[in-house]
């Protein structure tokens, strides 16, 4: 098994795709892509303000809202209310999405993947408590979304990660935690030095 930790602490906030928020990459795959190139991209956005998304040809991607009171999203002209926390919810990224914040700014989750290249991913949220077990797969990815999580020898703080291959593994979660399994995807490689 490999475990590679991806600590909060250090992401840079940069642009949206169309300059109207920020956001703070957790993984990509390949590693190194850019906003043009990634298979499968998992990061955190601000949403501060009302405005459109940054459309992605052949991109799908699911979106969890992990902070703040919600958003309605028009998606290729159909309503979609975002106004519970940690449920996650799919729609195609290249589709015309305009958002208008309900209550202030929105933190979110996002998983991005290229239509086409594997099956999708797999975002599940687990909640605190009893130990959850993770099946192996190519790459599974835990970010901690609240609280703290325990896994494969890790103590995550908030929002930061996890990237995991090759063996099950239990998770321990004071609070909300994203298990996102991107199955058929390449992993990042693993650091060479400890």
């Amino acid at each position: 098994m490999t475990v590679r930790l991806l600590a909060a602490t250090g992401r840079v906030a940069v642009p949206w795709k169309n300059g109207g928020g920020v956001t703070r990459e957790i993984a990509a795959g390949p590693e190194g892509a850019g906003m043009d190139d990634f298979r499968w991209r998992v990061s955190l956005a601000d949403v501060g303000a009302d405005g459109p998304f940054s459309s992605f040809t052949e991109v799908d991607r699911t979106l969890t809202m992990v902070e703040g009171a919600g958003m309605d999203l028009t998606v290729g002209g159909e309503h979609r209310r975002v106004d519970t926390p940690f449920v996650p919810r799919s729609f195609p990224g290249d589709l015309p999405t305009d958002c208008r914040l309900l209550g202030g700014p929105v933190v979110n989750l996002n998983v991005m993947w290229r239509r086409g290249e594997g099956a999708p991913p797999v975002v599940t949220v687990v909640r605190g408590g009893a130990g959850v077990a993770v099946p192996a797969g190519p790459a599974v990815l835990i970010v901690s979304l609240d609280g703290s999580a325990e896994v494969a020898g890790l103590t995550l703080g908030r929002y930061d990660a996890a990237l995991l291959t090759g063996e099950d593994v239990l998770l321990r979660a004071s609070g909300r935690t994203a298990v996102v399994r991107l199955a058929g995807r390449a992993p990042l490689p693993a650091p060479t030095d400890p």
